[in-house]
């Protein structure tokens, strides 16, 4: 058995895997690719055994969505690391390798994330994890290479490896047993920011999160749920305050959310002056549901919590008003 699973979570994405697979299949010589179908109703399933006959099918009975899918699905896969990949991720020649030694030389390194750069525009970071993550205080996360929407161009500046705070799900490594002793991402998130509040439980056990500039993906982004769906805003606002209320220590606790919640409505007054009503909308319903959803997360506490988190207090105070934009602004 091999040590590695690249393991792909595919819901009615038949033209992606057409488009994205090959590579993965192509590069992926040291693992097992794997395919978790999440009840798809389009052609995946026959694509896949038509022309990617090597990798192997778990189906799921229903659709999960992302955090309970692939709790579902890698129930039934053995290897050691776990390799999650969104199917929008084109790979790399020897993307593996550098991971894998990373694993090997740091035995309590859990979780690890490539560069990711956007699939569309190869010479810059993509939204979505670019050279690793950070949260603030108040839980909005930002990467090194994009804060906001100021991407940045790749000119070899994050090529380092280096602990970050999270990973991004587009392409997420982790260790099995750590994985199985996390219990997997919450299934209430159903998805978006998931890995967030996984890194963060990770993180509270004393385990390394790692981000590897050797080893290169690129990434499409919505190729599942754009941007410009209020979906999307609902998920990320309610996710976020679902993590927070998990992970904070107590004596922050209150008013770091209240004080989200306060940002949030300032959110949904500028969404309001772009003329995006259903993305305001969208953020009020996120709050209604973590409200109906606030005695049971407060219940998945842990006794052991750490302060040191966030790695600034506020990013939108330094993005906006010190005009900070990149992170070797070192803000």
């Amino acid at each position: 058995m091999k040590k590695i699973a690249v393991v792909i979570l595919n819901w009615n994405g038949a033209k992606l895997l057409k488009e994205f697979l090959p590579s993965v299949v192509k590069y992926s010589q040291e693992g097992t690719v794997y395919l978790i179908d999440n009840a798809s109703t389009d052609d995946s399933i026959m694509v896949l055994k038509q022309e990617f006959p090597s990798v192997k099918i778990i189906q799921n009975k229903e659709n999960y969505g992302f955090a309970q899918g692939y709790n579902e699905g890698l129930q039934n896969i053995e290897e050691e690391i776990f390799c999650l990949v969104n199917s929008d991720i084109a790979v790399t020649e020897n993307w593996l390798t550098p991971i894998l030694s990373l694993f090997e030389s740091h035995p309590n390194t859990a979780i690890v994330q490539p560069k990711i750069l956007d699939y569309k525009k190869k010479t810059h970071f993509e939204y979505a994890g670019a050279g690793g993550g950070f949260i603030d205080k108040f839980g909005y996360p930002y990467c090194r290479g994009r804060i906001f929407d100021t991407i940045e161009e790749d000119k070899g500046q994050y090529n380092d490896t280096r602990q970050i705070f999270w990973a991004s799900g587009a392409c997420f490594f982790i260790r099995k047993d750590v994985f199985q002793e996390l219990k997997g991402f919450d299934a209430d998130f159903f998805a978006h920011q998931e890995e967030i509040d996984l890194c963060w439980r990770s993180f509270t056990l004393n385990y390394d999160t790692f981000y590897c500039g050797q080893s290169t993906v690129y990434h499409l982004g919505g190729g599942t749920l754009s941007n410009a769906n209020p979906r999307k805003t609902f998920l990320n606002f309610r996710n976020s305050l679902l993590m927070l209320t998990k992970n904070l220590p107590s004596n922050k606790l209150f008013f770091i959310v209240v004080g989200r919640m306060i940002l949030d409505g300032i959110a949904g007054i500028q969404f309001i002056s772009k003329g995006k009503y259903k993305h305001t909308i969208s953020i009020i319903k996120a709050h209604f549901s973590f409200y109906g959803l606030l005695i049971k997360t407060i219940r998945k506490r842990k006794v052991k919590v750490k302060s040191s988190y966030y790695h600034t207090t506020s990013i939108v105070y330094n993005y906006f008003v010190k005009k900070c934009t990149l992170f070797v602004d070192k803000f």
